[in-house]
């Protein structure tokens, strides 16, 4: 009885409850819910708070499926949509059946979510019967269910408590990046869906692993289906992080072009933003209005009725917080940001900029920082800096003696003390860098003022 009175005693204390709930592994809290109902209704928060799907045809159209998620779909706090790029997802061209000949294909998302069976088959959903019935014919289900906006709405409608949305479509060819494929068509669908789904707690984004064209088709001011009040719903995001194939500089400027305006787009809300190019270096999406591959002058190969176009310079009004990785710039471009965001870095106390394994083109980084002595009026915040690198233990060789890594790591503290910021790495012994950091790759740096008005990771 004591037992008892003590288990009960720890299960209806909400904090040990939800404390414990949240370590055990989700296979266990599944059969935790099949042990009674008090058991089932206290797991289910915790067991359904991620839910993550790969798409398939019938995901958001199978009934028990919608009605398990209806049954669920408030506790949901993230949603990770999940569509790879393959040879399920290529698009061939849409041929006449009597000519043979190529038929162009104009896409209206065909977004009427009403249950009158008649009402669904008086209007075609393709534009007409014929290029609706060419349609379903030669493509597949998996395009089908891509276009089928309404089972989008009705999913998303079901997770009203919905904070973050993950987005991953990886594997796309170089080759496909000007073709529009299936995945393309469920990123138009997701897009409005979103939009038109009463999520007012959203606030988090993170495209991981998206080809280049997902700029276009996520963008409410731009793509199928858009509507004045489109922009609404992605103004309350807050954390945008953005994984996406390096758009190489010596490639057509179209996607760069895409990617600085749906960045615009959340220009005055973003708090939290983090970018990264999958693969080779790429221009700095912070900066692209500033690339010369994208000035006025330069032909536009795709877009010849935008080329007399200049693109506005990002100035993100909130942010607290940036971060890009895998980038190439110019120190003029870090200098020209710093400057147009110099509010943000002299009001906000947490204010943060981390260039992750990045390369400056041209210039040093104390042309770069340059503007920091300008913003606080002195140069204390060189004598304040601090660096902090990343130390792999697997580098270092297992019969190194202990006696020798105390003194690489004594010689190294005594160089960054009788050195500036740049000179200390550079008087540090190279063996000892290399057995105790590894290589360069590995080292960050980290600045942050007396004041706290600006930190540089």
């Amino acid at each position: 009885m004591h037992s008892k009175t003590s288990f009960l005693q720890f299960w209806w204390t909400d904090r040990t409850r939800d404390a414990f709930l949240s370590c055990v592994p989700k296979d266990d809290l599944a059969s935790l819910r099949l042990a009674c109902h008090d058991f089932s209704v206290r797991a289910a928060p915790v067991l359904f708070e991620e839910v993550a799907i790969t798409f398939r045809p019938s995901i958001f159209t199978k009934p028990t499926r919608m009605a398990a998620l209806g049954r669920i779909g408030h506790h949901v706090r993230s949603f990770h949509f999940k569509m790879p790029h393959g040879p399920e997802t290529f698009l061939p061209p849409l041929l006449d059946p009597v000519t043979g000949e190529e038929t162009p294909f104009n896409y209206e998302p065909y977004i009427q979510t009403t249950r009158d069976s008649g009402s669904r088959h008086s209007n075609p959903l393709y534009g007409s019967w014929e290029m609706t019935d060419m349609l379903v014919k030669q493509y597949s289900p998996l395009f089908h269910a891509a276009a089928n906006v309404p089972s989008f709405i009705r999913t998303f409608s079901s997770i009203p408590n919905l904070m973050h949305l993950k987005v991953s479509c990886p594997g796309q060819e170089p080759n496909q990046r000007y073709r529009r494929g299936i995945v393309d068509y469920a990123l138009i669908s997701l897009r409005i869906a979103v939009e038109r789904s009463q999520l007012l707690l959203l606030d988090t984004l993170s495209l991981l692993d998206v080809h280049p064209g997902a700029a276009l088709y996520l963008n409410p001011s731009t793509s199928f289906g858009a509507s004045p009040t489109s922009v609404r719903r992605w103004r309350q995001i807050r954390k945008l992080t953005i994984q996406m194939d390096t758009v190489s500089l010596g490639s057509p400027t179209d996607h760069l072009k895409l990617l600085h305006n749906y960045l615009q787009m959340f220009a005055a809300s973003l708090e939290t933003f983090r970018f990264r190019w999958l693969g080779a270096k790429g221009p700095c999406p912070l900066s692209l209005g500033t690339e010369k591959c994208l000035e006025t002058s330069s032909p536009a190969l795709a877009c010849p009725r935008t080329k007399h176009l200049a693109l506005r310079p990002l100035v993100f009004k909130q942010v607290q917080a940036l971060e890009v990785e895998n980038v190439l710039l110019d120190a003029s471009q870090v200098s020209s940001f710093i400057t147009s965001h110099r509010h943000n870095v002299r009001h906000c106390a947490s204010f943060e900029l981390n260039f992750e394994d990045t390369k400056l083109r041209t210039g040093s980084w104390d042309e770069a920082l340059a503007p920091l002595t300008r913003i606080s009026g002195n140069e204390k915040w060189k004598g304040s800096t601090e660096e902090v690198m990343d130390v792999p233990i697997m580098l270092s060789p297992t019969d190194f003696e202990q006696e020798q890594l105390s003194k690489v790591w004594d010689d190294h503290l005594r160089a960054r003390k009788s050195s500036s910021l740049h000179g200390a790495l550079h008087r540090a012994g190279a063996k000892g860098r290399e057995l105790l950091f590894g290589t360069e790759e590995h080292m960050r740096r980290f600045l942050r003022t007396d004041l706290s008005i600006f930190g540089w990771r």
